[in-house]
């Protein structure tokens, strides 16, 4: 019988039985061919009973939410006011999901009218984008809600029209194991087919789900090392497959002399809050900032360090993620030129009381920023970068490895001089914050949570509802029989929004007067 898989409370360290069993090859053969079996069943059904299952999924979450957010507490060490506004977030994904899939625009949907034209007489074709098929989803140990079994990544596939397989992350698998039973009651209140979600145990049991060949497409919150293992095991399978990674990322905060000028301690305070909440252990964390040298800049800087210590002792999420902490905390200050403003390095060693650290603030001069001095520090930890004029900015920026996200707080008489900097950071990031604090990502129709390598492997979002983009391809019909067709391409369908001969169609919309 295999041995059965234990959690760690990382307020305490101390190790607990779950009774879970890792799942077996057999048993993910299993869980693959259920899939396979829905995700024939769920390309038949309307667009009005997925959403329909996408808000049954959020009810189901929002019933359970006493029992998810102890559970998550004792694995994570989040506090319980964290873990609730996370889940709140989740079941309103999952719900904003259902909306997009009710609109319908996130098909694409095209018809092109056989006719003459001027290339001569031509075939009717018509397009739209449709499911891929079975989804695994490896969630992240930083959100146990929002980026793990209930996540983005499972809402997006299933608003897809997928069904999806999560892998019960190692360090949380009580809360991965109550979040699917959630789902799998919401699941069940909507008629949806056998096999729409379900979920494997241990790291072999993920290693075989990736490599099964009725896999579609696989979606990834977590380490680099971890992302190049899986992608290692889709080089070898007979048909690769889509590997959509959100990896690692320093994100670069700038502040400029005037911004410092007006705002130092408004500023400082919200950086100091963006470093040390949830233990500094965010995708968007900011972990360098780029401040004006001179006393501009020590002001800020002592003031930061005063808000950074007083904030509370952290607790990280658990051993391998400490350990990761330490590691770079430790090559950060021994960086060239490296000064410490606070905290000095910690034991790799667990304390009796739990995987507790405190923050750290480093600083050193622009002019001595190398690849040493911009690893990735998951966890509370800033350092702070003096630069003299945008040039030495900008070259600084340069040696930044490309990230989700960089904030710029600006002044408002500045913005017309600062356009070439704009630009060198959008070339760089997936999202642009003025004059704010990148933590805290809103889930909407215009965001984007992605950006170039190594913070991601793609260019699509995992956050928002063109995350669902992901999980559909593009197919298209050529002189199709209208009874052959999808529901939303033929000619009678007005529900969706369709470009018809080159014109969007909008439902509700005179397009008629539009075209004449």
């Amino acid at each position: 019988m295999p041995s059965t898989l234990t959690t760690t409370d990382p307020r305490t360290g101390e190790d607990a039985n779950t009774g879970i069993e890792p799942t077996t090859p057999e048993g993910v053969d299993k869980i693959v061919e259920l899939a396979v079996g829905a995700a024939t069943e769920l390309a038949r059904r309307d667009l009005g009973w997925r959403a329909a299952l996408l808000e049954s999924l959020a009810d189901a979450l929002e019933e359970k939410r006493a029992e998810l957010v102890a559970v998550a507490q004792g694995e994570t060490g989040l506090s319980d006011v964290r873990l609730g506004g996370e889940l709140t977030r989740t079941s309103f994904q999952l719900r904003l999901f259902a909306e997009a899939v009710r609109e319908g625009s996130f098909l694409e949907a095209a018809i092109d009218h056989a006719g003459q034209t001027p290339m001569g007489v031509q075939p009717d074709v018509r397009r739209m984008l449709v499911p891929v098929g079975p989804i695994v989803v490896f969630g992240s140990s930083n959100f146990p809600f929002a980026f793990s079994v209930p996540g983005g990544d499972t809402a997006s596939a299933l608003a897809a029209g997928n069904p999806v397989i999560t892998k019960a992350h190692s360090a949380h698998p009580l809360t991965s194991q109550a979040s699917y039973e959630a789902l799998r009651l919401g699941a069940a209140r909507a008629g949806a087919p056998a096999g729409t979600i379900g979920i494997v145990y241990g790291q072999s049991a993920g290693s075989h789900l990736v490599a099964h060949p009725e896999i579609a497409a696989v979606g990834f919150t977590g380490s680099l090392s971890a992302a190049r293992h899986l992608r290692e095991i889709i080089e070898q399978r007979d048909r690769p497959i889509p590997f959509y990674g959100e990896l690692q990322s320093v994100n670069p905060f700038v502040i400029t002399e005037a911004a410092l000028a007006a705002r130092t301690d408004e500023i400082a305070s919200g950086l100091a809050n963006s470093i040390t909440g949830s233990a500094g252990q965010l995708c968007t964390k900011p972990g360098i900032a780029f401040i004006p040298a001179g006393a501009s800049g020590d002001r800020f800087a002592n003031v930061v360090v005063d808000a950074v210590a007083a904030a509370p002792t952290s607790v990280m999420l658990n051993k391998r993620v400490l350990t990761s902490f330490r590691d770079a905390e430790r090559s950060l200050e021994q960086a060239p030129k490296v000064q410490s403003l606070l905290g000095e390095t910690g034991d790799t060693v667990v304390a009796p009381q739990g995987y507790n650290v405190s923050p750290r603030v480093l600083r050193v001069p622009a002019t001595e920023l190398t690849p040493e001095h911009t690893i990735e520090a998951f966890g509370p930890l800033l350092l702070l970068v003096d630069y003299d004029g945008v040039e030495q900015l900008t070259a600084a920026l340069g040696r930044v490895p490309d990230s989700l996200t960089a904030s710029l707080h600006l002044e408002e008489a500045e913005v017309a001089d600062l356009h070439p900097l704009v630009e060198s950071l959008s070339r760089a990031v997936g999202r642009v914050v003025f004059n704010g604090f990148p933590t805290g990502v809103r889930v909407s129709w215009a965001q984007h949570h992605g950006g170039p390598w190594p913070a991601t492997n793609s260019f699509h979002t995992s956050v928002g509802v063109t995350a669902i983009r992901r999980f559909l391809r593009p197919l298209a019909w050529q002189n199709a029989p209208e009874m052959l067709l999808p529901v939303e391409l033929r000619d009678a369908t007005t529900g969706v929004p369709r470009r018809i001969d080159g014109i969007m169609h909008l439902p509700g919309t005179l397009n008629d007067e539009r075209e004449s």
